[in-house]
């Protein structure tokens, strides 16, 4: 035990001796918490909006101020031709186009039914989808009010029925995204951070020759290791800590459920990552080598972990292989404890899997650790 503490201090007072590692512990996670928790978001605002008037009527005015009024919408401009338009939105000034056609307004009031003509910059799909949304949400609202105006005279007491829906937000009142993307973006610092350092430290080791005076010495393999990857287990937990406090002081992110829980499930996720790290540095014999072949690892973790994307919404082999990815267990977990006031019988499941990946995955790292006596 002595020999294990004694090893644990050592790299303690080397991690805080080497100053290119103090802000990436430090300073970075913090930073990258704060601006990628406001950054990422799939929410479309200040979408670039444009018309073509071919009416000039008061409806289709009536219809353009239905737009100039929403928070999602910036109307910039209107244009003369359809040709301006196509010419602005392959500059990239417009995203959205509404063509208003000619006798919008008679032939709403004769024939009770017209089209309008929707353009929309798909170059990213998912922003096209959810403008089209916003779009189709303006013309249906003006098209209730238009058939309440446009009614005859004789029919002026027939009032048309409506169908209203009461919607109940649960564990996001709000709508606020940042809520979604908070415990997401905390479970990907956590994870970059411990996987890096675990890698490179030990990678490190190697580099200036001291690992294999350590390996000569009669210090055991499981006291290297363990005195070894101890202080970044510390270091992960102490992220944890300081995530959840800017969580809550900064973001107002809801911890509904208990903290000991996710303290209890982060201890045993750190220690899959730091296996993964001690895994690629015994294949890996400089720094540069352990920070590509971890990059290589988390981006594909991260993609496939449910953060951005929904895993119901991936092929069916995408949504097999995720199960093999501790990020997304992790990632579940962190929504559920903290926004939904789960239990431990709740994340059981995914506590389960974590464990059996934290023993396979330190199993092989240590089995493939050489050490020479």
């Amino acid at each position: 035990m002595k020999t294990i503490l004694y090893i644990i201090q050592k790299e303690f007072k080397q991690i805080f001796r080497n100053k290119g590692m103090l802000p990436i512990i430090f300073v970075l996670p913090l930073l990258q918490l704060v601006i990628l928790s406001n950054a990422a978001t799939f929410e479309v605002k200040n979408i670039k909006f444009g018309y073509i008037d071919n009416d000039h009527t008061t409806t289709s005015r009536a219809l353009i101020e239905k737009f100039n009024a929403s928070t999602y919408f910036d109307v910039l401009t209107d244009f003369s031709s359809e040709g301006f338009a196509k010419s602005a939105m392959l500059k990239g000034e417009i995203d959205v186009v509404l063509d208003i056609p000619n006798y919008f307004e008679r032939d709403l009031q004769k024939e009770k039914h017209n089209s309008l003509g929707i353009t929309i910059n798909a170059i990213d799909g998912a922003a096209a989808g959810v403008e089209n949304i916003y779009v189709n949400e303006i013309v249906q609202n003006f098209n209730q009010h238009l058939k309440v105006d446009l009614l005859p005279l004789s029919n002026q007491q027939i009032q048309p029925i409506n169908i209203d829906t009461i919607p109940l937000f649960w564990y996001n009142e709000t709508l606020n995204y940042k809520t979604f993307m908070v415990p997401g973006i905390l479970v990907l610092l956590v994870s970059m951070i411990t996987l890096f350092l675990s890698g490179m430290n030990i990678v490190r080791e190697k580099e200036i020759g001291t690992l294999e005076q350590i390996n000569v010495t009669p210090i055991k393999k499981s006291q290297f290791i363990i005195g070894k990857l101890f202080p970044f287990w510390v270091i992960g937990m102490g992220l944890l800590t300081v995530g959840l406090l800017l969580a809550r002081l900064i973001f107002n992110v809801p911890m509904l459920g208990s903290l000991v829980l996710m303290y209890l499930y982060t201890s045993i996720y750190i220690l899959v990552i730091l296996g993964i790290g001690l895994f690629i540095s015994n294949f890996t014999d400089t720094q540069q080598q352990a920070m590509f072949i971890a990059w290589f690892f988390v981006v594909i973790f991260i993609l496939m972990s449910g953060l951005f994307t929904p895993i119901e919404s991936m092929p069916g082999w995408a949504q097999m292989v995720t199960e093999f990815n501790p990020i997304k267990y992790y990632v579940e977990v962190m929504r559920m404890v903290m926004l939904k006031g789960s239990g431990f019988t709740d994340i059981l499941p995914q506590l389960i899997k974590t464990v059996l990946y934290a023993i396979v995955m330190n199993g092989l790292a240590v089995w493939s650790y050489k050490k020479t006596n």
